[in-house]
């Protein structure tokens, strides 16, 4: 059974930074792209950023050069370090990663954490 499990989200002032988390485990063979997406009231998924294993990343216009993404290959996990936070940042935020087993490879979701970016 494959799991991702996201860290905690937060209340941030604008112009803050957060970092999340989020670690895969279970019968995992290997995995390919992980990354970020997140909604917001109203609105559709959107992609924020994602990560190759090889280290290739991606990213949404609306946080290039705010936000970075990083992954550990050793502990499964991926990253999103969130800086200068701003109110239209606020959303539930969802880790992705396309997940290798013995018997599977298909696209696992966490189950969301929530960003509130206010003052």
């Amino acid at each position: 059974q494959v799991q991702l499990v996201e860290s905690e989200g937060g209340l941030v002032q604008p112009g803050g930074s957060l970092r999340l988390s989020c670690a895969a485990s279970g019968s995992i063979f290997s995995i390919n792209a992980m990354g970020w997406y997140r909604q917001a009231p109203g609105k559709q998924r959107e992609l924020v950023a994602t990560v190759t294993s090889g280290g290739s990343t991606n990213y949404a216009d609306s946080v290039k050069g705010r936000f970075t993404i990083s992954r550990d290959n050793a502990k499964n996990t991926v990253y999103l370090q969130m800086n200068s936070l701003k109110p239209e940042d606020t959303a539930v935020y969802y880790c992705n990663a396309y997940i290798v087993t013995l018997t599977t490879r298909r696209d696992y979701w966490g189950q969301g954490t929530q960003v509130t970016v206010s003052s």
